[in-house]
């Protein structure tokens, strides 16, 4: 009996000592939801050890989750094959292809919406538009049917990385998908009810109206406060609709690099606040004009590797 007190007391003893640190609970009511090209990772490029590594903290914090317009195989590519279970809830395709803690909730398709002759005819008509474009490059797959929406490119998904860019740049400079959609929204847009918006760096998404990345929302019903990270924020943009939500608080964000930068300011304050002051000792004496070893640089460039190593996601 008196070794079971003696447990007990030691017990109690830890529990409220203030050297022991419990780690604070999960917010369940704030959801962390990101875009993927442009705010997790580069357009079509796998996300860094770093964004990875600083995601998995956050979700020790709090909900976190990914609604991107590309399907699944696509967003595992650049996020990992798990990545529908290293996120609360995963949405591929705007939300239509839905995931909860790894497990599917919903699918739902254009092709039973639209019908096939509908589709039929608003392919052809992108494939004669293109067809006519004079573009500097074109490659293959200039239309991609998708489970909840149908993707354009004018340049053609098959086109190189190096290509890619490029084409930004011409789009940036003439235009060529403002274009493309404006002649698609006023023959298409009212008769079958369709949306449109631009993302990424070659292509537009084509869906029924509600169908943006606003349709997930309907899967996030009694969470308080839900933050969406996204890079193509203005109108026309395939992330304005969610990010000027009323459900959401938008961070409009230019790089994976400043989605970093701004998870640091909201979630990782108090740690950055908390790491104690490095202190730096007096460099030794001089002694003669010798060219000894240079002591404060190399005491500075080790008190700067040590703060840089705590910091979230190193």
């Amino acid at each position: 009996n008196l070794g079971k007190q003696q447990a007990s007391r030691a017990a109690e003893d830890d529990s409220s000592s203030p050297s022991r640190d419990r780690m604070p609970e999960r917010n369940t009511n704030v959801l962390c939801l990101f875009d993927v090209d442009g705010t997790l990772a580069k357009s079509m490029n796998k996300a860094t050890p770093e964004m990875l590594t600083l995601l998995r903290q956050l979700r020790g914090k709090v909900l976190t989750g990914v609604v991107g317009g590309s399907n699944l195989g696509k967003q595992q590519a650049q996020l990992g094959s798990s990545c529908q279970k290293d996120f609360d809830f995963f949405f591929a395709e705007n939300g239509l292809c839905a995931f909860k803690d790894g497990e599917p909730l919903a699918s739902t398709s254009i092709k039973d919406y639209l019908g096939e002759q509908n589709i039929k005819e608003l392919v052809n008509h992108c494939l004669k538009y293109i067809a006519a474009l004079n573009i500097p490059v074109k490659r293959g797959t200039f239309v991609e049917f998708r489970n909840g929406m149908i993707n354009v490119s004018p340049i053609g998904r098959n086109c190189s990385q190096e290509e890619r860019d490029a084409f930004e740049v011409y789009d940036k400079k003439h235009g060529v998908r403002d274009k493309f959609v404006k002649e698609l929204r006023d023959k298409f847009g009212t008769k079958l009810g369709l949306q449109f918006s631009i993302g990424g760096q070659i292509s537009f998404d084509v869906f029924p109206k509600g169908w943006d990345k606003t349709f997930c929302l309907r899967y996030l019903e009694g969470i308080g406060e839900i933050h969406f990270f996204g890079d193509k924020t203005m109108p026309g943009g395939n992330d304005y609709e969610i990010y000027s939500h009323p459900r959401t608080i938008g961070h409009a964000v230019t790089s994976p690099e400043h989605t970093m930068r701004i998870l640091r300011e909201l979630f990782f304050k108090e740690e950055a606040a908390a790491r104690p002051v490095v202190a730096l000792p007096p460099p030794p004496p001089n002694e003669g004009q010798g060219t000894g070893t240079p002591w404060p640089a190399i005491v500075v460039l080790l008190a700067a590797c040590a703060v840089l190593m705590q910091q979230p996601g190193f």
